[in-house]
């Protein structure tokens, strides 16, 4: 039943011009790629762009990155998706073994996967640890992701980015300009930070509202926050169903030609929801009005959260 939810949510987004798809070998166990490739083989006319990444499952190897656990594992991703390309591979952890033993074989791996045309380009993660952390704590996140870019000098960058996620410095630039001045590309993972920032379309309506079922795992300390900051934005830009959703989308979309958006869903109804909001670009004056408000939201989360153990911090 879940898998046909998928698939329907899948044709939704083709049928909205969706032709780039984003998936890892580790979610679910490659549940999620045999879906995809389940899909690819009812409709092998489309174009579809696919990503994967590898780095999560060590399966019967040492390691994730060690000897050729790459290349196996891109086999196995390969079948599961009915494909004979990967557009865009990701190494999806900066963990490389200690003392970075097996970064030199990871990196040989993928640029003789480039060379032999099994992937079109290399990607690895951007800076990232849990929303709630210390500024040092990005800082050194934004070191590790600097060194091992210099090293792997991967063609794409794929990150976490919405209203939670802090602007790191990066070789004394943001992301988006480290990007654009080193021709690299991005792609922008979670915008809607899994649904928490579409809000509760109920807020101000009524005390006794059900919590939306995208929203139902957030912590209730941090939904009271989350409410309370974009409550200034259903202030400035209306409460009409879909605005906070366009406003988290549009604020991802817009940071650069060299940016891809990927939304995660499960169903059609979000697929269409997730299009159907996104409406014309936002102004300048616009996407500054969300950006301050997202601003604080981080700097609320943080000061809440700075007493509360890091499972609890994530949206």
């Amino acid at each position: 039943m879940r898998a046909n939810r998928f698939l329907a949510g899948l044709h939704r987004a083709v049928g909205r011009g969706a032709t780039f798809f984003d998936t890892a070998d580790s979610y679910g166990f490659g549940h999620s790629e045999r879906v995809l490739g389940q899909f690819s083989r009812q409709n092998p006319d489309l174009a579809l762009q696919l990503s994967s990444k590898v780095g999560q499952i060590r399966g019967s190897a040492e390691h994730p990155y060690a000897g050729r656990h790459i290349h196996h594992q891109l086999e196995q991703s390969l079948e599961n998706l009915y494909a004979e390309e990967l557009h865009l591979y990701t190494l999806d952890s900066f963990d490389f073994g200690p003392g970075d033993r097996y970064l030199g074989n990871a990196i040989d791996a993928m640029r003789t996967l480039r060379e032999v045309k099994a992937i079109r380009a290399i990607g690895m993660r951007g800076p990232f640890t849990h929303y709630a952390a210390s500024p040092e704590e990005w800082a050194a996140q934004a070191d590790r992701f600097l060194y091992l870019f210099r090293l792997i000098k991967p063609d794409v960058v794929w990150t976490q980015f919405n209203a939670f996620t802090p602007a790191v410095s990066i070789d004394g630039q943001d992301l988006f300009t480290f990007a654009a001045r080193n021709g690299v590309g991005l792609v922008l993972a979670a915008p809607l930070a899994h649904g928490v920032l579409v809000g509760n379309d109920t807020a101000g309506h009524s005390s006794h509202a059900p919590v939306p079922p995208r929203r139902a795992g957030l912590m209730p300390w941090l939904r009271d926050r989350v409410d309370e900051q974009l409550r200034v934005l259903r202030d400035h830009f209306g409460d009409a169903p879909g605005t906070l959703g366009r406003l988290a989308l549009r604020s991802s979309l817009q940071r650069g030609d060299q940016c891809v958006v990927v939304a995660g869903f499960s169903t059609a109804e979000q697929v269409e929801e997730n299009f159907s909001c996104l409406g014309d670009p936002l102004t300048e004056l616009e996407l500054g009005i969300v950006d301050d408000v997202y601003a604080g939201l981080r700097t609320q989360v943080r000061e809440a959260a700075s007493r509360l153990p890091v499972k609890e911090l994530q949206p």
